[in-house]
């Protein structure tokens, strides 16, 4: 028996019984230290405006306008009108959820506050991280066709250096991440100032088309209007993200609908204009097959390398990226917190105070759909998923107020989630009976 086996055997069976006793109270105060860490709140109402106009702008306009106007033809800003009415009654039932439970993983909160159902809790949770992750992906394959005006690399080099750029910067922290997320945003708004100044002379024409921007009672052409707008629906997405960084903002009940609200009004008049001036500067047919449709626009405007345009582009698309990353890894931290998934996905890193383990999930799995699907599949794929859980939401928010009664925040009449609940599933079962 040599000296190491020796000392084992004579060691008393106290002290192992004593050290192992040790290890399991270090190991629970560890856990504890972790447990008591929680995200920094640091988004004020500015931030958080930005952070939703920022998510809403980039994940739409400047990567999908071309694709709507391939369905919808010259009635492409009709499609984009009934997008936002869509999302208008989910917005505003957003924002008094938002006002009621300021949590991570709001849509799961929301979801159980209403039905009680811990499974349809955790499903509709996990249909958002779907939702953000795929939405990641669409935005990648935008990235990629504006980046390669100045660079001819394989699309799947730049998807993957996209992505990892995105995921660590969003390890990195909040306050960072939505700051840069905030001066990006900036720029976005000045890309599309510069879109409306350069084809302003589209709406001089206004007048004179309008006869011809109004779609008459024909079933097939307003059969391409449904079916932009649920193309142009996947460009409001953003600002339920809000609600997901709730414990991060400054007064959340107070500062999230009112962030959700006003990012939803910026981006509607936006997109109304930039769809005018889209549909007046060129042909339906260019613009759906562009993968970069408003430097296309731009130099069809300015005759001039669309050098500027793109650039913010990338920007803009970058932007809408990061914010959807930050939005999916706090769904799985406050799902984590609350038992539903495994407590390591949920913990905060001490020195970024940031869920690093789910930040890397999520990378990952955006990097899986990204190399998968193409752009226009991710776009409906996102779209369906959120027109569902949207429906939840609305059906939700109903049923609390008949169950809990009102609350002394921001609230909306009854007929909101209604209306909303109604539209979105007249609008599933209109595109599941025109997928079959």
């Amino acid at each position: 028996m040599n000296f190491h086996s020796t000392v084992f055997v004579n060691l008393p069976m106290q002290r192992l019984s004593g050290l192992s006793e040790y290890n399991n109270q270090v190991i629970g105060i560890l856990k504890n230290i972790n447990n008591k860490l929680e995200l920094s709140r640091r988004l004020s109402l500015p931030l958080l405006v930005f952070y939703g106009i920022g998510t809403i702008l980039g994940a739409g306009i400047y990567v999908l306008v071309g694709k709507v106007a391939g369905e919808a033809g010259f009635y492409t800003p009709f499609s984009f009108m009934l997008a936002s009415l869509l999302a208008a009654f989910s917005a505003f039932s957003y924002a008094e959820l938002a006002a009621r439970f300021p949590r991570s993983a709001g849509e799961a909160i929301y979801i159980e506050e209403g039905f009680g159902i811990k499974e349809l809790s955790i499903a509709v949770g996990l249909m958002v991280v779907t939702m953000g992750i795929v939405s990641i992906a669409t935005l990648a394959h935008g990235f990629a066709g504006y980046f390669k005006i100045f660079f001819d690399l394989p699309e799947t080099l730049i998807v993957i250096s996209l992505v990892l750029f995105v995921g660590a910067v969003c390890g990195w922290g909040i306050g960072q991440s939505v700051w840069i997320a905030s001066v990006m945003t900036v720029v976005e708004i000045i890309g599309l100032l510069i879109i409306l100044y350069v084809g302003r002379d589209a709406f001089a024409l206004v007048p004179l088309k309008i006869p011809e921007m109004i779609p008459p009672l024909d079933a097939s052409i307003w059969a391409g209007i449904f079916m932009g707008s649920f193309i142009a629906f996947y460009a409001y997405l953003g600002f339920e993200d809000i609600v997901n960084v709730a414990e991060e903002a400054i007064k959340p009940r107070i500062n999230i609908p009112l962030a959700i609200i006003i990012s939803l009004i910026v981006t509607t008049i936006f997109y109304i204009l930039i769809s005018v001036v889209a549909i007046l500067s060129m042909s339906p047919q260019e613009l759906a097959a562009s993968d970069a449709p408003l430097a296309m626009i731009y130099k069809t405007a300015t005759g001039q390398s669309p050098v500027v345009i793109t650039i913010i582009s990338l920007i803009s698309v970058i932007n809408g990226a990061l914010i959807q990353v930050i939005m999916a890894s706090r769904v799985l931290y406050g799902m984590s917190r609350k038992q539903w998934l495994p407590d390591k996905i949920g913990e905060i890193n001490a020195l970024t105070h940031t869920p690093l383990i789910a930040t890397t999930i999520i990378t990952g799995f955006v990097l899986f759909f990204a190399l998968l699907f193409p752009l226009l599949s991710l776009a409906k794929i996102t779209s369906f998923i959120t027109l569902t859980i949207f429906m939840l939401i609305n059906f939700a928010l109903l049923k609390i107020k008949y169950s809990q009664g009102e609350h002394d925040g921001f609230t909306v009449f009854v007929w909101v989630p209604f209306i909303g609940g109604i539209s979105t599933l007249l609008f599933i079962l209109y595109l599941i009976t025109t997928f079959i």
